[in-house]
């Protein structure tokens, strides 16, 4: 799945999990993913199930039964160059994620695949401008 220069957040301050999670609801609001109520969802999902997946990158997404909350399938990158405090973990990138249908399963599958090599998370995190974070991400 490619991202958009208007879906992606770079160079983001550092904030709370919650804040970032919901900024990254917010933002899949703002282009026109979803409906507000599924924002909730997503953070009611993180009370329960922990959305970090390794290598300094969570996927927050709503719970199953909010899937009709959902407009169009998309995701939003938002990129913390400082990380924010996930728990146990630090996370740099996170990726909002809103999935119609059974897109969802190939969402993460495809994000998984992508960012399961940690050469290419680090150039990735490490990249200098929002248009090299974009290329480097969707290449």
């Amino acid at each position: 799945m490619n991202i958009s220069n208007e879906c992606t957040y770079f160079n983001l301050d550092s904030m709370q999990k919650m804040e970032a999670i919901k900024l990254a609801g917010e933002k899949l609001l703002e282009n026109g993913f979803i409906e507000e109520a599924y924002i909730q969802s997503m953070l009611d999902k993180e009370k329960t199930d922990l959305t970090y997946i390794g290598n300094g990158i969570a996927i927050p997404h709503g719970l199953n039964d909010a899937k009709q909350y959902v407009k169009k399938s998309g995701i939003v990158l938002l990129h913390f160059p400082e990380g924010i405090d996930y728990d146990e973990n630090k996370v740099f990138l996170m990726i909002g994620i809103a999935g119609k249908d059974d897109d969802h399963l190939e969402i993460l599958q495809d994000i998984a695949i992508k960012l399961s090599e940690m050469d290419f998370v680090n150039s990735l995190l490490s990249s200098e401008t929002k248009e090299e974070f974009i290329t480097l991400f969707n290449s």
